[in-house]
């Protein structure tokens, strides 16, 4: 698990996955529309997260930079760990970046391993989003 913090109010991650030079408007779009699907408010998002070789994405980092949360970033090896949760695992994407899904993969590890997928990988264009909801009980 990742050095974010979850409570009950903010326990949903957004994961991201992106060609290079996505257009940050096209990113922050689809990240909206998941969060729509997901029926949360911004409230309840705690971090962005995504692939590391995506660390300096203008894209991502804008849409961490517009909902004021951290964005986080794991290596190809620990979101491979997650292949057994995701919804949508694609060989495509293993033979692209090393890991068999980047949106769902980064939304589950840094959740948790009590997470689970509130919203499967959407995409559109140039990109991937998924949310991933801690484990936390609600008060």
């Amino acid at each position: 698990m990742s050095d974010i913090s979850f409570d009950t109010a903010r326990r949903h991650v957004l994961g991201l996955g992106c060609e290079r030079g996505t257009p940050p408007a096209e990113m922050l779009a689809l990240a909206i529309e998941a969060l729509d699907a997901a029926t949360i408010s911004v409230a309840e998002l705690t971090a962005i997260a995504s692939i590391d070789s995506r660390r300096l994405e203008p894209a991502i980092l804008a849409v961490a930079a517009h909902f004021s949360v951290p964005a986080v970033f794991f290596g190809a090896l620990r979101l491979e760990e997650e292949t057994s949760r995701l919804a949508n695992p694609s060989a495509i994407v293993f033979a692209r970046v090393g890991c068999h899904g980047v949106s769902e993969a980064a939304a589950l590890a840094a959740a948790g391993p009590d997470a689970e997928l509130a919203v499967a990988k959407i995409k559109s264009a140039h990109a991937t989003a998924a949310v991933a909801r801690c484990g936390l009980q609600k008060a």
